[in-house]
């Protein structure tokens, strides 16, 4: 009997018993000890809101706009590496119900499918994000790519220049397509509904990349061209050449601090996002939504600032705008979906999230996301962390309070 799935929890599960260990384990952990990880969930948890009655609830309305874009909802599908692993053309299938759900779908640099794949199947433009690598020509020419595909924003990841401790990608020995060790095979022959899509496409390696570099053919060949092309020299005078070369919205990606989202302002780019990237770079770092509220107070009246990290339901998209993100990046949500049914999954990850934000916003009293302020939210609780230490977590400064 096919289980009922009316969270993103119950996704989560019937990803993990669909989806290879290595691939499953790649989307659902973080680096090092995973406490940013765990964080960035925690924090969500920890912020209370204000219920209000006798209050007109009709004619809700959940539409707004990301980065000059009307959505439907204030929510984006997050750039994802090898999100073509969790699901067999993974990218093509959550683009498609991405559009289906009037959102937006962002490719990442390092896809299963190549932007030009994405591009073939769907009728509207999805947004591009962009590692910065040291081959400059190589970056150019997927910014020159992502124009003929007609990509209606760029998105500049910046905390990657050296990647994060990730034990367990480690430990999986991680690869796409995954290497045939005793150990994966075993695990493969548990998951017969993978095998049996993927034996049925061709899309199974990195195909932004593969052909598209000199001398990069097949597997072995990306993995040493890859393992030294994150660049560690980026560079505020890098974003503004991208910005110089990239016409349409640009949003920086990574921001975690304060006096970072201020240089950002300065480059002329329409967008940040207030980032840990999942919690898979620096371990010990804030969780998004706590170094939400003192970016936003920040750049906001500059810049518009967006979020990811933690987002598991619509309560927690509807706190994110109420600390002052004007939308919010999906990744493992939608992830868990696509690994457990593919499209339908996907599309099921957004009705969850857009039906609990909707039902959320209105018991909090108001009927149009563009009004949702921090007069939503209650005060922050106080956590015990020594015997003379104590702190509001996450810290944010409530209208209510």
């Amino acid at each position: 009997m096919a289980p009922i799935i009316t969270t993103i929890e119950d996704l989560r599960r019937v990803a993990g018993r669909r989806v290879p260990r290595m691939f499953y384990d790649y989307c659902d952990s973080g680096s090092w000890t995973e406490s940013t990880y765990r964080a960035n969930e925690a924090d969500f948890a920890a912020i209370k809101l204000r219920q209000r009655v006798a209050v007109d609830m009709s004619d809700r309305s959940l539409a707004t706009t990301m980065a000059g874009q009307s959505v439907a909802m204030p929510v984006a599908l997050a750039p994802t590496g090898l999100t073509g692993m969790q699901h067999a053309d993974g990218e093509i299938l959550a683009a498609r119900a991405a559009e289906e759900a009037g959102v937006p779908f962002t490719l990442s640099t390092m896809s299963i499918c190549s932007i030009e794949d994405v591009a073939e199947h769907v009728t509207k433009p999805f947004w591009f994000q962009l590692y910065f690598m040291r081959d400059r020509t190589f970056n150019d020419r997927l910014i020159d790519r992502a124009k003929a595909a007609g990509c209606s924003a760029l998105v500049l990841t910046l905390d990657l220049q050296i990647l994060g401790q990730r034990h367990k990608d480690i430990r999986n020995g991680l690869s796409a397509p995954p290497k045939l060790t005793l150990g994966t095979t075993l695990n493969l022959l548990t998951k017969p509904r993978w095998c049996w899509s993927m034996l049925r496409t061709q899309r199974r390696t990195f195909r932004n990349i593969v052909g598209h570099v000199e001398g990069v053919r097949d597997t072995s060949s990306i993995s040493a061209w890859a393992a030294d092309q994150f660049d560690p020299r980026l560079g505020w005078d890098d974003v503004r050449r991208i910005r110089d070369r990239w016409q349409g919205p640009l949003i920086l990606k990574g921001i975690l601090d304060a006096e970072d989202a201020e240089v950002a302002a300065a480059t002329g780019a329409e967008a940040l996002i207030v980032s840990n990237h999942g919690g898979r770079q620096l371990d010990g770092a804030p969780s998004s939504i706590a170094a939400l509220p003192e970016i936003a107070d920040a750049v906001g009246s500059r810049i518009e600032v967006l979020m990811d990290g933690g987002i598991r339901s619509g309560q927690d998209v509807l706190k994110a705008v109420a600390l002052g993100a004007k939308g919010v990046f999906i990744g493992r949500a939608f992830l868990y979906g696509l690994g457990a049914y593919g499209q339908a999954g996907v599309a099921k990850a957004l009705a969850i999230i857009r039906q609990e934000l909707d039902t959320t916003m209105a018991l909090c009293g108001h009927r149009d996301i563009r009004a949702v302020d921090r007069s939503i939210l209650r005060t922050p609780p106080v956590r015990e962390i020594g015997p003379d230490v104590r702190l509001r977590v996450p810290a944010w400064r409530s209208a209510a309070s």
